[in-house]
Order: structure tokens, then C-alpha cells, then sequence
């Protein structure tokens, strides 16, 4: 009997320590130089509620020949709770914002995946975001028309346009009208040679004068006359 109860012991040890050996291998094989995130063997766990962000709703660059995660801003209206790295032969990062001297805001930079069997640090396979989006509504944006003035019309001003000058138009310098001259009055019977009629008719005059000038011419050829018989 005690050497059985003694097999049995001894049975349920070794098997306690092979247990406890594979534990401590796994845990040890899970490990990383960052303090900041929990490294965790196996697969990742999803995010809680399926509230899984966009890699879009991040700024975000891979350094150090993709084995260096840089998460440089956060969208607006976008708060991040969890960053999952995974890479390397078992296991993930773990990191909350807030939490083991990772800030709470971005940029989180040197994010990294837990470090191969063998020490190495290895290239991250792939990397997800947990959190919350909130989109803000769009704004409606309302536009004030002024009333418009009646537009005033435009006068037109018109020139008096100068007349044409016809070519057959006559200067009045150059075509002249010779009117009758006049009479002047109380001279028309001829005599006043413009003087003003006195009432005084001196025709008569004419006549003497004429009568003289005969009488004269006579007596001037009879004088000749004798002259000449007296010769």
C-alpha cells in the first residue's frame, strides 16, 4: 500500500512539473525590451464590443525596416483605447493608452511586436486599433441674401447732330438779289434828283437853258461866217 500511495505521488509531481515548466517556457518565449505593453503568447483577443477603428483614422508610419510602429495623430472626433502589435513567432503587444508609461494622447511611437524564440525583434505582421469614432453632424451653413437694388437704367445722352451742309446750298454772301431801287418820294416826275418835292416845278429852266445854248451856237457859226467872207 505505501509503495503504491508512493508511485502515485510521485506520478502526480512529475506531471505538476511539467505543467509548470511548459508555462514558464511559453511565458518566457512571450517577452519584449518594451516595458510599456503586455507581452501575450498566442493570438490576439479581439477588441470588446467589436469596437475595432480604422487604421485610416490614424496618422501613422512603419520605421526600422517595418519592425517600429509610429503612431504620429488621432483623427478628430477618434479616441483610441488599445493598440494590438502582432509579429514574431508567438504572442502580441499589448498596449493601453494611459497605462504603463504609454501616453494617454498621441504620437505613440517605437510600438514594436514581443521578440522571436531566439531573441530577435521581428518585422510586425499586423496591427489593429481598438476604440471609438464620433462623427460630428454636418453643419448646415445658411446664406443671407441681400435684397437687391433695382438697378437705376442707363440716358442716354444724344448730341444734337450738326445739319448737313448741302452742296447746293447757296452762301448768302455769294448769291446776291438785286432789288428795284427804290423811288424816293415827291421825285416822280424826275425833277429834285432826290431833293424833297417844295412844290416849286422848274421844267421850264430846261427849256431856257436849251434855247441859250442854240442862240449860242448860232451866233458863234455866224461869226465864223463872216470871218471867213471878210477874208
Amino acid at each position: 500500500m505505501r509503495r503504491r500511495s508512493f508511485r502515485g505521488a510521485v506520478a502526480v509531481m512529475a506531471l505538476t512539473t511539467a505543467a509548470l515548466i511548459g508555462t514558464a517556457g511559453s511565458a518566457l518565449a512571450c517577452y519584449s525590451d518594451d516595458t510599456r505593453p503586455n507581452p501575450t503568447p498566442g493570438k490576439p483577443t479581439p477588441c470588446a464590443d467589436g469596437k475595432v477603428l480604422d487604421q485610416k483614422d490614424v496618422v501613422f508610419e512603419l520605421a526600422k525596416n517595418n519592425t517600429r510602429l509610429n503612431i504620429k495623430s488621432v483623427n478628430e472626433g477618434v479616441t483610441v483605447t488599445r493598440i494590438v502589435v502582432v509579429g514574431g513567432d508567438d504572442g502580441f503587444n499589448d498596449y493601453t493608452p494611459g497605462k504603463k508609461k504609454l501616453d494617454k494622447n498621441a504620437p505613440w511611437n517605437d510600438l514594436r511586436a514581443p521578440f522571436n524564440y531566439n531573441g530577435s525583434q521581428p518585422k510586425i505582421d499586423k496591427w489593429f486599433l481598438c476604440g471609438s469614432k464620433t462623427t460630428k453632424p454636418p453643419q448646415t451653413t445658411t446664406t443671407t441674401t441681400a435684397p437687391t437694388k433695382p438697378s437705376t437704367p442707363a440716358t442716354e445722352t444724344t448730341k444734337p447732330s450738326a445739319p448737313a451742309t448741302s452742296e447746293a446750298s447757296v452762301s448768302p454772301t455769294s448769291a446776291s438779289t438785286t432789288a428795284p431801287a427804290a423811288v424816293p418820294a415827291g421825285n416822280e416826275s424826275g425833277t429834285g434828283g432826290g431833293l424833297a418835292n417844295t412844290g416849286f416845278d422848274n421844267s421850264w429852266l430846261i427849256w431856257v437853258g436849251a434855247l441859250l445854248l442854240a442862240a449860242g451856237g448860232g451866233l458863234l457859226a455866224l461869226l465864223k461866217f463872216r470871218r471867213k467872207a471878210s477874208e
